[in-house]
């Protein structure tokens, strides 16, 4: 597998305390952990550091994400609680 194939992916958190979250991958660690950030909770300067088993993971990619950081280039947090927020399947509408 390579190594940043999973930047931008959207994911649910199985366990913990953020269960059942929204989160999008900003980085792999390595086989096991990744970090994740919802830019709210779990801001970009500060993302959560999560083992990939307890991560569900959907096949929503955030292109504009992955490409951003990829590129070395800084993303805000507006821009992934915006791109959540028209992905969240459990919202309350």
């Amino acid at each position: 597998m390579e190594q940043n194939d999973h930047i931008g992916k959207i994911v649910y958190s199985k366990a913990g305390r953020d269960k059942d979250r929204l989160f999008v991958i900003v980085a792999k660690l390595n086989e096991e952990y990744v970090y994740i950030s919802d830019g709210s909770l779990r801001l970009i300067e500060n993302p959560k550091k999560k083992k990939i088993k307890h991560l569900s993971f959907t096949n929503i990619l955030s292109q504009e994400i992955r490409e951003l950081i990829l590129s070395g280039n800084t993303i805000n947090n507006s821009l992934i609680r915006k791109f959540l927020q028209s992905h969240d399947m459990n919202k309350e509408v």
